[in-house]
C-alpha cells in the first residue's frame, strides 16, 4: 500500500509532527510505502516530493508569508493544483490528513475526490479545529469556551478568539464556515482521535455524517521503556504558556514545598520566573531537548501534566509512561484516560490545592510502591501506544473502508 501522509509541517515541531514522522516510520517498517504533502520551509527534512510542496504561509513570517495566508485562508489553488500533480504521478491508495487548516487548506480534497471519488481519506485530529475556530476551546481571555459546537461561529469574533485578534478571528470564522459551506468533512471517510474526549467532542458537535474513532498516537520506533530511577524532584516539561497551568503547579510547589522543575519556555516565561522568585525549591531549566531531556525525565519522581485546557494525549505523557514515570495530570481534556487512579499516577480536579494533595501522595509512596506504580506506567504505555499496533489498526481501517466503497 502506498501512503500519502499530509501535514503543514515537515519539521520536527512538536507532537502532531512527532506522530507524522512516527506513523511513516512504521508503515514503511511494516512494508508500505510513504509519500508527503507539506508546506515548503527551510527547516524542512529532505523530501522526495518536495517540488510539490505549497508556498510557506504564516501569520508569524515575512509580509509575503503572512499576505499568502490571509489572501488563501479557506481554499488555495496552489494547494489544489500541486495535490493533483502529486496524484497523478504517485498514485496513493491511501491519504491521511494531519494538520491542514489555514495553510494548506481543505482544498486538496477536491483535488482528492476529482482524482478518485473512492480514495480513502483519513484525518488524524491532534485539535478540535473542526468544531472550534481557535482549534483550543479558550476564548480570547483564556477560559474554556464551547459556544461553537453548535455550529454557529459568531461566539469566536465576538470573544476575540484566534490569540486576541479581531482579524484573525474574522478570518477564522469565515473559514470555518466556508468549510462548513463546502460540506468538506463529509468527504472525509474516517476521523482518527488520540483520545475519547476528543472524540466525544467532535460527536457532541455532529460535524460530520462519517465514522469517529479513538486511536491513541503511537510511540517512536525504538523507545526505551523503562530504566529511570526514583528521583528526588517533580518535573515539568513543555510549553510555558497560560493555558498549561504551570502557575498552578508553582503555586502547589509552594504549599508543598517540593524540589521542582520546570523545563520550557513561552509567552509567560517570565511572568512564571517572578511568580517563583522567592521560591528556593524550584528550578527553570529552559528548553531541553534530546538526551538531556530523556535524562531530566527518568532521574524524576514524577511527571505534572497542568493543563488547564482540553489536552488530547500528549506526547510529554506518553514519554514519561514509557520512561515508567508515574503521572499527576489535572482532570482536562484526555489527560485522566492516560492515568488508572493510584496505579499509574493521580488525576487532581482543582486547583493548586488539590494538586498539592496528589504531590504529597507521590512523595509518601514507599520504594515498593513507587515501583509498581513505574511498573504501571511503562505496561500501559506499552499497551496503550505501540507504533506497528497502530499501523495494524491502519491497516484494518483501510480494509473495511475499501470494503464499503467497493460495495457501493
Amino acid at each position: 500500500m502506498k501512503v500519502l501522509l499530509v501535514n503543514k509541517f515537515h519539521y520536527r515541531k512538536g507532537g502532531s509532527e512527532t506522530y507524522y514522522f512516527t506513523v511513516a516510520e512504521a508503515l514503511r517498517k511494516k512494508g508500505h510505502e510513504v509519500i508527503f504533502f507539506a508546506m515548503a520551509d527551510e527547516k524542512n527534512l529532505p523530501c522526495d516530493q518536495a517540488e510539490y510542496f505549497v508556498s510557506n504561509a504564516s501569520v508569524n513570517g515575512g509580509i509575503k508569508s503572512k499576505l499568502n495566508m490571509v489572501l488563501h485562508i479557506a481554499y488555495s489553488k496552489e494547494a489544489y493544483k500541486k495535490m493533483q500533480a502529486l496524484l497523478n504521478k504517485e498514485k496513493p491508495d491511501l491519504v491521511i490528513l494531519n494538520l491542514v487548516h489555514k495553510q494548506i487548506t481543505l482544498s486538496i480534497i477536491d483535488a482528492i475526490r476529482e482524482y478518485d471519488a473512492k480514495l480513502p481519506i483519513f484525518w488524524t485530529m491532534h485539535d478540535l479545529i473542526a468544531v472550534c475556530p481557535s482549534y483550543v476551546m479558550l476564548d480570547g481571555k483564556g477560559n474554556i469556551c464551547e459556544k461553537c459546537l453548535g455550529g454557529s461561529f459568531k461566539p469566536c469574533v465576538e470573544n476575540n478568539c484566534i490569540k486576541g485578534s479581531k482579524l484573525m478571528s474574522i478570518l477564522s470564522k469565515y473559514e470555518a464556515d466556508y468549510i462548513r459551506k463546502r460540506k468538506w468533512y463529509d468527504q472525509v471517510d474516517l476521523f482518527i482521535c488520540p483520545s475519547d474526549f476528543y472524540r466525544n467532542k467532535l460527536a457532541q458537535a455532529g460535524f460530520t455524517k462519517n465514522p469517529v474513532v479513538t486511536m491513541r498516537n503511537p510511540l517512536p520506533l525504538g523507545t526505551q521503556y523503562g530504566g529511570g530511577r526514583k528521583g528526588d524532584y517533580v518535573l515539568y516539561f513543555g510549553r510555558l504558556s497560560e493555558e498549561k497551568g504551570v502557575k498552578t503547579l508553582l503555586a502547589a510547589a509552594k504549599e508543598t514545598d517540593c524540589k521542582l522543575f520546570v523545563l520550557g519556555t513561552g509567552p509567560v516565561e517570565k511572568e512564571l520566573k517572578e511568580f517563583a522568585k522567592d521560591m528556593p525549591n524550584v528550578e527553570f531549566k529552559g528548553f531541553q531537548t534530546g538526551k538531556v531531556l530523556e535524562d531530566y525525565v527518568k532521574n524524576s519522581r514524577c511527571v505534572v501534566l497542568p493543563s488547564e485546557w482540553y489536552e488530547n494525549g500528549p506526547y510529554s505523557a506518553m514519554e514519561a509512561m514509557a520512561a515508567g514515570k508515574p503521572l499527576i495530570v489535572s482532570g482536562n481534556g484526555g489527560l485522566p484516560e492516560l492515568v488508572d487512579e493510584g496505579e499509574n499516577g493521580y488525576v487532581y480536579r482543582g486547583g493548586a490545592k488539590e494538586l498539592a494533595a496528589s504531590i504529597r501522595k507521590m512523595l509518601a509512596l514507599s520504594d515498593e510502591e513507587y515501583e509498581k506504580m513505574s511498573h504501571c506506567s511503562v505496561e500501559k504505555a506499552k499497551a496503550l501506544f505501540g507504533p506497528m499496533q497502530y499501523v495494524e489498526q491502519i491497516e484494518a481501517q483501510y480494509g473495511a473502508i475499501k470494503g464499503e466503497k467497493t460495495n457501493v
